[in-house]
């Protein structure tokens, strides 16, 4: 008998439950569908997961088939060419991914196969984190606390050697998407599994020190391969536990990190339409800006060109890497929500577009904390100051040189503030787009008027 693996975000054939259970079945066909409803998703998450699934087509010996159209039309259509009378996957949460498996359900049972979910993409499946009293918690503290309890789930054992079934037909993966995608850094589980023991080794102990400092190699820049599930959040922290630095700083402060992620897949769960709207009614009546006006601020925010150089830099590494430092997504968030005045979906939909880690639960409620309207909130009147925020955690300057070459004659701090410099525009740089004081005193005044309708 014959079981079909059927692929989503668990790239990967390591810790892999839903794969050992197809492995009881006999032979197991891996397949992909690249479902049309996702292939708008912007190229650079695209191409990433596009080099991951080839990665994993090479790890099975080109086993995984590809085919493109509807799940529940095209894995019914599989499960009927080869006899299958299971598919199993990786369990998945957010509002597309829950409809998407029901219908692909309901498909199968009138065919008579089953659709077998196993395990997730967290380390806690979503929804089973709950007070005392039973229900969601609101807070990330003493979630995060409720959490740890219970993320001590081992790794699955490896699936030796799989009987793959083979001569089915399917697509090859998009070749030059792979190409981008490899352009964008390392794809695919071994890679991904090579960059954790890098950093478990030589960063995990440093993280809590340097994970701010966007000029630095602090973080472990594992999130684009969380997101396509060439490894899992499991592994992670079963591998800390037994290394030599689980109890330093910076592996504790790693942990809380990943109950972030997990903190926000949790929320989105109980809350399916926080995905693309304010989590919290209180700031329901905050007036935001649109226009051509706008729009032109916004399209230089996308392009990295507004002025503020920490802010151009973190964009500018996004548009060319698909990848942003986390205290500088968090600095441009507030430049668009707080001095552009601009909702945050708009944000959301442009990093869910450009970036290889783009998730919707854990970008949407990130834009969220920024805006004020999210779980544990920053507080709408906290205004990132981009000049203060880049002098504090790029301090020689270098992050901004190296990603806004118009400012690459500026030493040290100077470029941050090319303005007080006779030669800053010198190559080219623009002037800012606003006035980052008055726009403070705007966000601000907005905060109250809405505050006293709401």
């Amino acid at each position: 008998m014959t079981a079909i693996w059927w692929l989503r975000r668990d790239l990967r054939l390591a810790d892999q439950p839903a794969l050992l259970a197809a492995l009881e079945h006999g032979e197991v066909l891996p397949l992909f569908v690249r479902d049309p409803r996702l292939v708008d998703a912007g190229t650079p998450r695209r191409a990433h997961l596009e080099a991951a699934l080839e990665a994993l087509n090479r790890a099975t010996g080109g086993a995984v088939v590809i085919r493109d159209g509807d799940p529940a039309q095209v894995v019914a259509d599989v499960a009927a060419e080869i006899g299958a009378a299971t598919v199993h996957v990786t369990g998945e949460f957010t509002p597309f991914a829950v409809r998407r498996d029901r219908a692909v359900a309901e498909r199968l049972a009138g065919d008579g196969v089953t659709l077998s979910s196993h395990g997730t993409p967290y380390a806690v499946r979503p929804g089973t984190v709950l007070t005392g009293g039973g229900t969601p918690y609101q807070v990330f503290t003493p979630f995060s606390r409720a959490w740890r309890a219970l993320a001590e789930e081992p790794p699955y054992p490896a699936p030796g050697e799989p009987r793959w079934h083979r001569g089915v037909a399917t697509a090859e993966p998009d070749a030059e998407l792979v190409r981008l995608g490899r352009g964008l850094g390392a794809a695919g589980e071994a890679e991904a599994l090579a960059r954790w023991h890098a950093f478990l080794d030589d960063g995990l102990a440093d993280y809590a020190e340097l994970r701010d400092r966007p000029d630095l190699d602090g973080t472990s820049r594992l999130s684009g391969h969380l997101k396509v599930g060439a490894l899992h959040p499991r592994t992670l922290l079963a591998e800390i536990r037994a290394h030599r630095d689980a109890d330093t700083d910076g592996a504790q402060t790693f942990i809380t990190e990943l109950a972030w992620r997990e903190f926000y897949g949790d929320v989105l769960w109980h809350r399916p339409e926080s995905a693309w709207a304010d989590l919290k009614p209180a700031l329901a009546a905050m007036p935001y800006d649109q226009g051509p006006q706008t729009a032109a601020l916004v399209q230089a925010w996308r392009e990295g060109r507004t002025g503020f150089p920490i802010v151009d830099a973190g964009m500018r590494q996004l548009r060319e890497t698909g990848w942003m430092h986390n205290r500088v997504r968090m600095v441009v968030g507030s430049f668009l929500v707080k001095d552009l005045h601009v909702w945050w979906p708009v944000g959301a939909r442009h990093f869910l577009d450009q970036l290889i880690d783009g998730d919707v639960a854990a970008n949407n409620h990130g834009w969220q904390w920024v805006a004020g309207t999210g779980t544990d909130a920053s507080p709408y009147f906290r205004v990132f100051n981009p000049v203060s925020q880049g002098k504090r955690f790029d301090p020689d300057g270098s992050y901004v040189r190296r990603w806004v070459p118009e400012l690459a004659h500026l030493t040290g701090k100077a470029a941050h503030e090319p303005w007080r410099h006779d030669d800053g525009y010198a190559h080219g740089y623009p002037e800012q787009i606003v006035d980052h004081d008055e726009e403070r005193r705007e966000a601000l005044a907005r905060y109250e008027q809405a505050r006293s309708q709401g």
